[in-house]
């Protein structure tokens, strides 16, 4: 059997050796065991159900949160030849597929959790042969996941019913708290859990606050020509950044829940297929984007959480290459957050809090961004990644405990009612109507901070709003938060991060986007007529990282070709003379 596997993953897959833990993943679900597998997204864990799928009698039904992306799964899998469908709403052929369900004709079927909770589905999966269940971005299961579906716990009596297929779930995102809810929702022992780590190596992190988000993203898009995302808080945000930047030439698309379903889904198939498009969007453009080439993800503000953060920056480089991943932040996003905390239950307040504090030590930290994320996770990193900004570039930082101290006083004595403006001006001794009529100037406070340290006071309020020790009224007055004591009576440090200057910021990421050469051109080229000829993007043809190594090892039969990666039988048959063709012409003209 292992010698058929390893066929199976060169022959369909194009691949010789099994990458992480997918060997241990499909080892288990061969020997019909119940397995939960935490992997990072581009670890490849699709192969850990489809590779199964094609060896095992039978049909494996596929549980999928959206159809956006079963449909994105579905071309790829028949790019490899595997026999596939999928049931959903907007699938008009739903009687042929279900025919060939039933006549053992199907390798794949993908399903939402709400079909699959369906009496009518279960009696149809009674008259099939089953031979895996795969439950895909399994953290939906959980209420402490970020994504919490409340369709996928009624998956329990579905599963149950066939006691002896295997079932398989898989996430790449899942905290320790998440990761034993999985495992208890869907009846899979503790012993059933793998993990591989949460790492994305070829992910650049960089967070930066922000300081004219016009001009950072701007400085982004043009060290990035490749496909990329930009996530941000508001419809009315998303609208106007895709104008702006649509502007200035690049191909720019918005994308959000306001928009009519029509248009987001000919804005999604576009970007899909699309080489150098940027997509602005709100998070309703999520899980369902499986674009192997996207070279860059920005944040122009603060995710929800450590772990929404990890799967929308995750959308990255899947296809392996480096990628960069920009976070923009302000302060008045954590206070935004903080407030919304009041809107949820109160069982769940303490966890919001928690979710916050999280990403407050992301974004403040001096030291690896990497590895913040890592721990977060339950992972015990090197302290140094070297590839993301602070390890790159390490940031200086200065002891910024008294400042603050002086700043919360002022704050206090003032009445807790005004803005940064009046409280720096009564620090820094100013003289105006506002201070002297309010007796301002006669308080301890006024013209204690010094020209230098007053550089010092909106970064400091900044960090203070983020730790909780200073919010802001209906009205955007600072008063004290509860962390404020342990600052005042300096029990607390703060160590302000000094940002990188402005030249560093802007500076072009080459190694992210390194010049190509022209045989990898004529390459691509080649792809995107095929892709246009099949109807499907670029991608399920070949991946980048393929065609960078067919231009490095430049093979001139279909035996060299099989040697690279990712070229299956299905696809060399379909493809590979189309891409000898150009090789050939290059290396005899070169």
């Amino acid at each position: 059997m292992r010698i058929n596997l390893f066929k199976i993953l060169h022959d369909i897959f194009g691949f010789e050796t099994f990458r992480g833990v997918q060997e241990s993943v499909i080892d288990r679900v061969m020997a019909s065991q119940r397995t939960l597998a935490v992997m990072p997204t581009g670890a490849g864990k699709s192969l850990c159900y489809q590779l199964p799928a094609v060896a095992m009698e039978g049909c494996c039904v596929v549980v999928s949160p959206l159809i956006a992306l079963m449909h994105d799964q579905l071309r790829s899998a028949r790019a490899l030849g595997i026999r596939a469908a999928s049931l959903t709403s907007v699938d008009e052929d739903w009687r042929e597929t279900q025919g060939q369900l039933l006549a053992g004709d199907l390798d794949l079927l993908y399903v939402a959790p709400e079909r699959a909770s369906n009496e009518g589905f279960r009696a149809l999966l009674e008259r099939a042969r089953i031979c895996l269940f795969a439950i895909d971005e399994a953290h939906c299961v959980s209420e402490w996941g970020h994504d919490f579906r409340p369709d996928y716990r009624l998956l329990r009596p579905l599963l149950d019913r066939f006691p002896q297929v295997p079932r398989l779930a898989l996430t790449a995102t899942a905290d320790a708290h998440t990761r034993q809810d999985i495992l208890a929702q869907l009846g899979i022992p503790d012993d059933g859990l793998i993990i591989s780590g949460f790492d994305r190596p070829n992910i650049r992190y960089v967070v930066e606050p922000r300081d004219g988000p016009g001009r950072q993203i701007g400085d982004i898009l043009a060290s990035n020509p490749g496909p990329g995302i930009i996530y941000t808080q508001t419809r009315a945000a998303t609208e106007k950044l895709a104008a702006s930047l649509g502007a200035k030439g690049r191909p720019v698309l918005p994308y959000h829940a306001g928009l009519a379903p029509e248009v987001r889904a000919r804005n999604q198939a576009a970007f899909i297929t699309s080489e150098d498009m940027v997509m602005v969007a709100t998070v309703a453009f999520g899980m369902g984007i499986d674009k192997p080439d996207v070279r860059f993800v920005v944040h122009a503000g603060l995710p929800k959480s450590i772990e929404s953060y990890y799967q929308e920056s995750g959308r990255a480089g899947r296809d392996g290459s480096p990628a960069v991943a920009t976070l923009l932040w302000g302060a008045e996003d954590f206070v935004r957050a903080r407030q919304r905390i009041t809107e949820v239950e109160q069982a769940r307040q303490q966890g919001e809090r928690a979710r916050i504090a999280a990403l407050g030590a992301l974004v403040e930290t001096a030291g690896c961004r990497r590895a913040v994320l890592l721990r977060h996770f339950g992972e015990d990193p090197p302290q140094i990644c070297g590839n993301c900004d602070n390890c790159l570039s390490p940031p200086a930082s200065i002891d910024a405990t008294t400042t603050a101290q002086k700043l919360l006083s002022a704050v206090y004595r003032t009445g807790q009612s005004f803005g940064l403006t009046h409280i720096e001006a009564v620090l820094t001794g100013k003289s105006n109507d506002k201070i002297i009529q309010r007796h301002h100037d006669k308080l301890t406070v006024y013209g204690i901070v010094g020209h230098d340290e007053a550089a010092m006071l909106k970064p400091v309020s900044r960090a203070l709003l983020v730790r909780d020790a200073l919010q802001t009224n209906e009205h955007g007055g600072l008063m004290l938060g509860p962390q404020a004591r342990g600052y005042l009576r300096g029990e607390e440090a703060i160590a302000l991060v000094l940002p990188p200057t402005r030249a560093k910021r802007g500076r072009r990421n080459n190694d992210i986007n390194p010049a190509d050469d022209p045989l990898f051109e004529a390459l691509r080229a080649c792809r995107r007529a095929l892709a246009i000829e099949a109807g499907v993007p670029p991608y399920v043809i070949f991946h980048d990282s393929t065609l960078r190594e067919m231009a490095e090892q430049r093979p001139r039969s279909a035996t060299d070709l099989a040697r690279i990666t990712g070229v299956g039988e299905r696809k060399r048959e379909a493809y590979g003379q189309a891409f000898l063709d150009v090789i050939a012409e290059h290396v005899a003209t070169a």
